[in-house]
C-alpha cells in the first residue's frame, strides 16, 4: 500500500522535530509577542509602534549560501541558524532600524529531528543576540529533491526605523570617518570560493591549521557575528551617519552602497592585519589580492560613518561592548565609490 510515508515525507518526524526546538525558539521572544494558538501564524502586538511619530516598517531576507554544505560535511548543526540571523538582521541595522522579528524555512530531504532542533536552535540564539523575536517558521521535507542529509534554510524579517532617524548616504558629509567593526572571521559569503579552494588543494575539514589554531572546518564554521545590539546602540550614544554591511562583493563594494554620490571613502589597507583564515584561503587558493577584496569581507564585517568629532566616543562604546573598532579611512570629495588608498 502506498502512503505518504513510503512516497518519502514522515509526518511523525516532522512533529517531533516541532517539541523538540520549542524550548529553544521560547528563548527568542519580546515582549509583543503574541501566541496564536491554532500555530497557522505568528503575531507582533503593532500597538508597540504607537511611539513612533512615523515608523517606516523595514523588511529583509537572506540565506547562507553553501555554507550549509559544510555545515553537512561536518555534521554540526548548531551555529549555521546565527548565521542565517546575521546575514538577515544586520541588512535591516543599516538604515538605523530596529529588527523586531523573523520567520525561518528549512527544506530539508529527511526531516531527522534532532538535526532541525539544532538548526532551528541556532536561528533562535541568533534572534536572542539580535535582539529580535523568531514567531514562526516552516520545515519542508522534500525527498527526491535532496539527499537524506542535505538541507538549506533562508528567513525573513521585519524591523523599524522612524522615518527623520534613517541612516543612510544622504546624511554622510566630506571630513567623516570610517570605522571598522571586526568580523568574526568568514561569515557567510564567498563559500563556493572557500569550497572551489578546499577541493583543488585537497585540505581537510578535520586538520588542525598552525595559523589557525584549531581545524579548518572549526574556523569555517565561526558563525557569523551578530552587529544589530551594538548598531543601533551606537546610534543612540553618538552620532551615526551611515552604516555598510560587509556581505557579498566585499568592504568597497558593500561601502560604496552607503555614499551619497559626490563623495567618496578612501580606506587605509595599512589600518588592520586581516584573520589568518584570509591569507590562508588565499595562499592555498591562489587567489589575488583583487579578487580576495571582491568576495570576503577580510576582517570588517560592518562599517559605520561617523562626524570626525564623534570618534573617539565611539570607539570607546564598541570597545566597551567588547566588539574591536578601528578608524578604516575618511569620506572626500569623488564620485560615490569606497576604494582603498
Amino acid at each position: 500500500m502506498t502512503s505518504y510515508a513510503t512516497a518519502g515525507v514522515d509526518i511523525e518526524a516532522g512533529e517531533r522535530a516541532v517539541e523538540l526546538m520549542k524550548s529553544r525558539v521560547a528563548r527568542a521572544r519580546r515582549p509583543e509577542v503574541v501566541d496564536d494558538p491554532s500555530g497557522f501564524a505568528g503575531l507582533f502586538d503593532a500597538s508597540a509602534l504607537l511611539s513612533y511619530r512615523r515608523p517606516l516598517l523595514t523588511s529583509s531576507t537572506d540565506g547562507v549560501g553553501t555554507k550549509v554544505m559544510l555545515a553537512q560535511r561536518l555534521d554540526r548543526h548548531d551555529t549555521i541558524g546565527i548565521d542565517l540571523v546575521g546575514m538577515v538582521v544586520d541588512d535591516l541595522v543599516v538604515c538605523g532600524a530596529e529588527p523586531l522579528f523573523m520567520t525561518d524555512y528549512i527544506a530539508c530531504g529527511k526531516v531527522v529531528p534532532e538535526r532541525i532542533a539544532e538548526i532551528v536552535g541556532g536561528v533562535a540564539e541568533g534572534c536572542r543576540l539580535a535582539g529580535c523575536a523568531l514567531i514562526g517558521g516552516e520545515t519542508a521535507e522534500h525527498p527526491g529533491a535532496m539527499g537524506a542529509g542535505e538541507y538549506d534554510l533562508a528567513g525573513a524579517a521585519t524591523g523599524v526605523v522612524e522615518a527623520d532617524a534613517m541612516l543612510g548616504g544622504h546624511r554622510v558629509r566630506e571630513g567623516d570617518v570610517v570605522l571598522a567593526l571586526a568580523s568574526s572571521g568568514v561569515h557567510s559569503n564567498g563559500y563556493s570560493l572557500v569550497r572551489h579552494i578546499i577541493a583543488s588543494a585537497g585540505l581537510s575539514l578535520e586538520a588542525e591549521v598552525a595559523e589557525l589554531g584549531r581545524t579548518l572546518g572549526e574556523e569555517l564554521l565561526e558563525p557569523t557575528r551578530i552587529y544589530s545590539l551594538d548598531c543601533l546602540e551606537l546610534a543612540r550614544s553618538v552620532e551615526v551617519h551611515a552604516y555598510a554591511h560587509i556581505t557579498g562583493g566585499g568592504l568597497a563594494g558593500n561601502l560604496s552602497r552607503s555614499l551619497p554620490s559626490g563623495l567618496d571613502a578612501v580606506l587605509d589597507r595599512s589600518s588592520w592585519t586581516p584573520p589568518a583564515v584570509f591569507e590562508v584561503l588565499a595562499g592555498h587558493g591562489g587567489v589575488s589580492r583583487d579578487d580576495m577584496d571582491r568576495t570576503f569581507n577580510l576582517g570588517v564585517g560592518m562599517a559605520a560613518i561617523v562626524p570626525a568629532d564623534a570618534v573617539d566616543a565611539a570607539l570607546a562604546l564598541l570597545g566597551g561592548r567588547d566588539l574591536p573598532a578601528w578608524v578604516l579611512g575618511e569620506v572626500v570629495p569623488g564620485a560615490g565609490e569606497a576604494r582603498f588608498r
